[in-house]
């Protein structure tokens, strides 16, 4: 790889390092504001918990297409879901900090193994949402760059971490639904 290759990577560090830090805490903040409570005369947004949750349903089967598109070398294809998929996550991460904002938080109701099963896999999908940011960062900047092999090595661990995390939110999802107020 060039070094003019590198010069232009290394433009974004400082994009990414500042995005892994303030996507993570901007919504931890927000989180923890719910306007009601504040005073806000809004309604609760209850319609969006499936909503978002077909976002990373669909987030998930993107991902998928995507790779295949690229092992099938259809470029532009795979650039395009990319961008989609990473449009979706944005439009997911609008989504759930609305529904929190507005909404009281939904107390897990399950007793025993699946308790625990539910837990493990929502704290995993939270770590892993939050470490995913700057995986698909690099990634991206990799490929807009045409640092091609290093962004292939990148993806192989960023797909999969991606794609489990969408997977997990809907599944966190179906579990939680039937105690949703």
């Amino acid at each position: 790889m060039s070094t003019v290759d590198l010069e232009k990577e290394k433009k974004y560090n400082k994009w990414i390092v500042a995005l892994s830090v303030i996507i993570p805490v901007a919504v931890a903040a927000l989180f923890g504001i719910n306007l009601r409570e504040l005073g806000f005369d809004v309604e609760p947004l209850t319609m969006l918990p499936p909503i978002y949750a077909t976002i990373n349903g669909l987030t998930a089967i993107v991902l998928i297409v995507a790779v295949v598109a690229i092992k099938n070398k259809n470029r532009t294809l795979h650039e395009n879901l990319m961008k989609f998929a990473i449009a979706l996550s944005v439009i997911f991460l609008v989504m759930y900090v609305a529904y929190h904002m507005t909404s009281d938080s939904t107390k897990f109701g399950g007793e025993g193994a699946v308790k625990y099963i539910y837990y493990f896999i929502l704290i995993t999908h939270i770590l892993l949402s939050v470490v995913i940011i700057p995986f698909v960062l690099v990634t991206y900047v990799r490929a807009i760059t045409n640092n091609i092999e290093r962004h292939k090595k990148i993806a192989k661990i960023t797909f999969p971490l991606w794609l489990y995390v969408a997977v997990t939110g809907v599944i966190v999802y179906f579990m939680i639904s039937p105690y949703y107020v």
